[in-house]
């Protein structure tokens, strides 16, 4: 009784607050160490060491051998992970003694020894306080008596144990309650924890002094074992496990083991809400033993205490990747964005270099001090020869250039189309001519794009011509993967991969955005008109903007058309918005139906570039001829070779009516003279060239195009025969006649498609008036001759002729078996009347009149069999 009312007197007073040490009856002196082990797990470290502190007694003959003993008892419970309680001794449990994620902070695997030695440095600063010696001793009164022997840290559960000595008198239940009243009347708040402070249990359990890999968590597990060997113990029900971890702080939830459960041991599930009253109950129970009266059973029932390591619940990834439907356009629509963010500036960029030629040598002071002094060097005089060759074509063609370049300098939103055939200079007179003064020139040549391999490789392609760099056409084929692989696993497309339409629409329209920049690139705000809008501006200085030249367009636009669709929209879109002039190269009649669906209501200016004249070829050709002869002589005095003699020019004007005005047929034509051969000599080459050429490709099918051929045989034997003996043919007369109206191949049932086919491949031209088409004349001069060099030979004509014939003799046969089915079923009805006498006389006389023609279809096919079997 003394003893309670004198803890109650002690419970009254204050906590010393003073840093003080501790008395040499509490703490004394360390004669040895005393470690935690972590080297079952992790690899021990060597240095200074966090070390448990035992109370010994003053110094006196038998010290040595209690400083044994207690060597022996710190052995003892390292080995066994308990502490070695006996009589007259308890734990008592401090909580809030050292920050939980310090553990987590520091390095993983560092020894409890370790990282009490950091606190231990800690202690060296003016935060004394940080000290978790002096914390425990300021929580635990100078005057209460007990005597502690061991100060045991755990610093993964944020605590120490403090083995204490009492006497027979005292009960530990006592001591408890006077710690607990006066830790809750004068609190002590460590620095890292202010809302909170120490707490103190007395262990009731026997504790494990673990050192494996696991943290504490707010929910325990908590095993039913016996407290003997061969004892079977009690399933304890929640009532009694409340009754037991209540006290250590309030209780989430208790859940029991599942009945239908065959596990053991049996086990329950409690959960706090606080973390530091779960480590308070796991060091304080573990090890307990509920007796009999609480329901434990005859022996007792054992309670294991265990940390359940909550499973994070990864709730965002759980989301995302169960709504994929959401999750995957949401990533798409991110990457277009972060790509827009970070690319198109840079991609931008680039191409306003590449239209303003800042990357071009040609534009530097350097080539141009070079280009300014070429007369000293030795090849300037045969540049200057060439350039004037060239003049000679420039001077014809002055009106054309003049016009060009008015356009170019007036407003208008309208496209200007310059055509022509194939080899007539369009690129000459629009790039080197027309806009030789304009800086910020671009040139696509859809030829290049629309015969590359490949959706990457076209993209590669129009890319490269616009500058548009950086480009990853090969990242959309992965995309194309993943998209598939997204879709059939989730069955909706995830929109990683672009469409081809959507990449050139990409591509045109960052090129659109950086013709803009460049056209306002000039702009100044002490201009007359600098305050007004970009478009303001922009419309009233066509001459600042920049010129779009896209040539060859419409080559292959039956295998392609998407691309050129792709193209009319985005030149529509410049000339409306005034951010470009475009002008568009092209050897296609048909270039009008998708201009005119881009931009409606327009007509447009057309420059229609043809042969050279007579006159303008001859000059031509001589003063290529003299330039290649002075050049020569130039050699000759170098040593490398003699001079050649002067070419024979008996025969020019003879062949220049022959090959026409084109600029490729006069070209090999000099080469050819030049080489020693006479222009007569030269001539027939070149037509003997050309008319295998035609028969290759259009009569015996050995062409490279993989498409099916829009046109037959027939047909093109047709207007062979046609052209070679007149100069043109009436549009409609060969649209009407049996071989295009009633071909009997089926890729030719069309006439008026095969005609436009073959306008295509230049083998005709058709030329149009008011609108339609009116006559047929060749593609060129060079192949009138060459048709009429096809029809002279014997054996090709008749082979020729056997087939046209028998094709029309197929159509005669086909209009007889026609008539032939109406009759027998006019001849099937009950009886003959009047009105349909006159539609058997018709009837029957078509039939007579076909075959009147497939017997003299028949008499030419032999004529031709004949002449195939007698002649080679």
């Amino acid at each position: 009784m003394y003893t309670r009312v004198r803890l109650a007197a002690m419970a009254a007073r204050p906590v010393a607050r003073a840093s003080i040490p501790l008395r040499s009856s509490l703490i004394g002196c360390r004669p040895a160490l005393r470690r935690i082990d972590h080297g079952v797990l992790r690899q021990a470290i060597a240095g200074r060491a966090w070390e448990s502190t035992i109370a010994t007694p003053p110094s006196d003959p038998v010290a040595p051998v209690a400083e044994d003993a207690t060597q022996n008892t710190i052995a003892e419970e390292k080995d066994t992970g308990h502490f070695e309680v006996k009589d007259n001794e308890a734990i008592l449990f401090f909580d809030n003694i050292f920050p939980l994620k310090i553990i987590n902070v520091l390095r993983r695997n560092e020894t409890d020894t370790e990282l009490a030695d950091l606190m231990r440095r800690f202690d060296s600063s003016r935060l004394g306080i940080m000290d978790p010696i002096r914390l425990v001793k300021m929580a635990i009164p100078e005057d209460m008596p007990i005597k502690v022997t061991e100060i045991l840290p755990r610093l993964k559960d944020g605590g120490a144990f403090v083995k204490f000595r009492y006497s027979a008198e005292l009960d530990p239940a006592d001591i408890e309650a006077t710690l607990k009243k006066r830790l809750k009347e004068n609190p002590l708040k460590p620095w890292f924890n202010p809302f909170r402070g120490i707490q103190t249990r007395l262990v009731r359990g026997t504790p494990w002094l673990e050192d494996l890999h696991r943290f504490p968590a707010s929910v325990l597990r908590v095993e039913f074992v016996p407290a003997e060997v061969g004892a079977t113990p009690e399933t304890l029900p929640e009532e009694v496990l409340y009754s037991v971890f209540r006290r250590y702080g309030k209780i989430a939830d208790i859940i029991p083991q599942a009945a239908d459960s065959k596990e053991v041991p049996k086990y329950a599930t409690i959960g706090f809400p606080l973390l530091r009253d779960a480590i308070m109950a796991r060091n304080c129970a573990h090890g307990f033993v509920v007796p009999e009266s609480q329901g434990g059973g005859t022996a007792g029932t054992m309670l294991r205490i265990s940390y359940v390591k909550r499973a994070k619940g990864h709730n965002i990834w759980n989301w995302l990747t169960s709504h994929p439907r959401i999750v995957f356009p949401i990533i798409a629509a991110l990457l277009a964005g972060f790509s827009v963010i970070i690319f198109d500036p840079i991609r931008q960029f680039f191409i306003r270099l590449h239209i303003q030629h800042s990357l071009n040598f040609s534009e530097s002071r350097l080539y141009k001090w070079f280009q300014s002094h070429r007369q000293s060097f030795s090849f300037g005089r045969r540049r200057e020869q060439w350039e004037n060759l060239s003049g000679v074509i420039w001077n014809h063609r002055l009106d054309i250039i003049s016009q060009l370049r008015e356009w170019l300098d007036v407003n208008s939103d309208n496209f200007i189309i310059v055509t022509g055939p194939r080899g007539s200079g369009k690129v000459e007179v629009v790039m080197k001519k027309a806009l030789e003064s304009r800086r910020d020139v671009l040139l696509i040549d859809c030829k290049t794009i629309v015969e590359a391999r490949g959706e990457s490789a076209m993209i590669g392609r129009l890319a490269a011509a616009v500058g548009y760099r950086p480009v990853f056409s090969w990242a959309n084929s992965i995309s194309s993967l993943i998209d598939l692989a997204v879709q059939s696993t989730t069955g909706v497309k995830a929109g990683f991969s672009e469409t081809f339409e959507s990449q050139i629409t990409k591509i045109l329209y960052t090129t659109a955005s950086a013709l803009k920049d460049v056209a306002l690139s000039g702009r100044s705000s002490k201009e007359k008109d600098g305050s007004t809008s970009e478009d303001a501006w922009l419309e009233a200085h066509p001459e600042r903007r920049p010129v779009i030249v896209i040539d060859n367009f419409l080559h292959k636009s039956d295998e392609q058309g998407i691309v050129y669709d792709k193209i009319s929209e985005w030149a529509a879109s410049l000339v409306q918005n005034h951010a470009a002039q475009v002008i568009f190269l092209t050897s296609e009649n048909a270039y009008s139906k998708p201009l005119t669906k881009a931009l409606p209501d327009r007509v447009f200016r057309v420059i229609a570039l043809g042969d050279l004249d007579h006159s303008i070829a001859r000059k031509y050709i001589t003063g290529r001829l003299q330039n290649d002869r002075e050049a020569a002589k130039e050699r000759k005095e170098e040593g490398d070779k003699k001079a050649n003699d002067a070419p024979n020019l008996r025969g020019l004007d003879d062949a220049i009516e022959t090959l026409g005005g084109r600029l490729v047929d006069l070209e090999s034509l000099a080469r050819r003279i030049q080489a020693g051969m006479s222009p007569r000599e030269a001539t027939d080459e070149i037509v003997t060239e050309s008319a295998v050429d035609i028969v290759k490709m259009f009569l015996l099918n050995k062409g490279s195009d993989e498409v099916e051929k829009k046109w037959s045989t027939a047909q093109v034997w047709q207007l062979v025969k046609g052209l070679a003996k007149d100069s043109s043919l009436i549009y409609n007369q060969v649209l009407l006649s049996p071989t295009f109206s009633s071909s009997m191949t089926a890729s030719a049932s069309d006439g008026e498609a095969a005609l436009e086919a073959l306008a295509a491949a230049e083998l005709i031209s058709i030329r149009s008036d008011r609108g339609h088409p009116r006559l047929i004349t060749a593609g060129r001069s060079l192949q009138r001759s060459a048709f009429a060099l096809m029809v002279k030979d014997r054996v090709l004509a008749a082979k020729m002729d056997l087939g046209q014939h028998n094709e029309l003799a197929k159509i005669e046969a086909k209009k007889i078996t026609a008539a032939e089915n109406e009759l027998s079923l006019l001849g099937s009805l009950p009886r003959q009347t009047s009105e349909s006498a006159g539609r058997i006389q018709y009837l029957l006389s078509q039939i007579d009149t076909s075959q009147r023609k497939i017997e003299d279809l028949d008499k030419q096919i032999g004529l031709c069999k004949k002449i195939l079997n007698e002649e080679i």
